[in-house]
């Protein structure tokens, strides 16, 4: 894992009212026997789900914002996803349970360099179609009872504030109560010759035995092609090209996580061909560096940065801001964009230690470094 300072501001000390959760997690993450972590692990699930149930939306919001670490923040999430399960569980009957489930479906959209085109709406069309190829392709454990919405909502829909108002969304539709739900579609807009790369949740209930795993990894193969294709048929329209990269259908939390990290992969995928292809054409092989650095817009306060650039230009260079999302290190991150960087056949890669600003002094522009210009005394290491 490549190693590189965390540029995020962790709270401290937390407020009194987040102490017991999270010296619950602490407590885990430090226990002395696997008995002891699992026991702590028990109780914060309990308290969880309490929260879940209990139209605590606020309070999860500022729990998780309160984490005091990347590993007490990792502890929370997981958590969280048992949480979810359990209070899921408590509101089923003694033969059937509804299940609510969220696809994350990744949208690279692009439209031509002349003309506006107008932003795609994010409503299917046919939304039967879609979950006819998630049928035929067992891709919920082979379960064949459930619906889906016709709407593709924002990560807001489903972050931690609205997690207590879907939980009772489930809990109704297993009552058989008839009442509107509010699944507003979040459009996406193009710009003229460029593309982009959003995200978006397909949402849908399930109809299972208690205990059911819908969403065991290894059950279902070969859905994402047909699904890709039939998304990409229903949300596409004249002047705009759209490739849909759906991922496995999972519980809110879980594909919340799922969802935010593929479009950050899917992000740094799109810049890094773009550009080093650029540089290839233009002046030869690019250099990358990878740099922290505090930004009070990113989540956390800090970002990672990847500049590519080239000795032979000292003009051109073109960066990518990556965020950090809550309970994954800085590591992690950057060992995920060296792994791209080599797929793309960089050889020149380096992680600058430290941790930078956000503006250039001189030029009050995003700071980002180029291989020729590093600081004297950074002494980056190679990878």
């Amino acid at each position: 894992m490549a190693d590189i300072a965390d540029p995020r501001v962790f709270p401290e000390p937390f407020a009194a009212s987040q102490a017991p959760l999270l010296t619950l997690a602490a407590a885990s993450l430090a226990a002395p026997s696997a008995a002891s972590a699992d026991a702590s692990d028990r109780a914060l699930v309990v308290e969880l789900a309490r929260l879940l149930g209990g139209a605590a939306g606020a309070q999860l919001v500022e729990l998780f914002a309160a984490a005091p670490s990347v590993a007490v923040a990792r502890q929370l999430r997981r958590r969280l996803i048992e949480a979810w399960t359990e209070a899921s569980c408590s509101g089923a009957g003694e033969g059937i349970a509804a299940t609510l489930f969220a696809l994350p479906i990744v949208i690279v959209a692009a439209s031509p360099a002349a003309g506006a085109a107008a932003p795609l709406s994010c409503v299917l069309g046919e939304p039967d179609r879609v979950a006819a190829i998630l049928r035929d392709h067992r891709a919920l454990g082979g379960n064949q009872t459930f619906a889906l919405g016709n709407a593709l909502v924002g990560a807001d829909r489903i972050d931690l504030a609205r997690l207590p108002e879907l939980l009772e969304w489930q809990q109704h539709a297993l009552a058989g109560v008839r009442e509107p739900r509010e699944l507003t579609p979040a459009p996406l807009a193009t710009q003229a010759g460029q593309e982009s790369v959003h995200l978006r949740f397909l949402l849908g209930t399930a109809v299972a035995a208690p205990g059911v795993e819908l969403f065991a990894r290894g059950t279902a193969a070969g859905w994402p092609m047909p699904l890709a294709r039939e998304l990409g048929r229903q949300l596409g329209h004249r002047g705009v090209t759209v490739l849909a990269l759906p991922r496995a259908p999972a519980s809110p939390p879980a594909a919340l996580a799922q969802g935010r990290s593929a479009q950050r992969e899917v992000s740094a995928q799109l810049f890094a061909s773009n550009a080093i292809r650029r540089l290839r054409a233009s002046v030869g092989e690019p250099s990358a560096v990878i740099s922290a650095h505090r930004c009070t817009t990113a989540p956390g306060g800090g970002e990672l940065r990847l500049s590519l650039s080239s000795v032979f230009d000292p003009r051109q260079a073109e960066g990518f801001r990556c965020p950090l999302f809550p309970g994954e290190t800085a590591g992690e991150v950057a060992t995920m964009l060296l792994d791209l960087l080599r797929d793309c056949r960089v050889t020149d890669m380096r992680v600058l230690p430290g941790i930078h600003a956000d503006r250039d002094p001189a030029t009050h522009t995003t700071l980002l470094f180029k291989a020729d210009a590093l600081p004297a005394n950074a002494a980056p290491s190679l990878h």
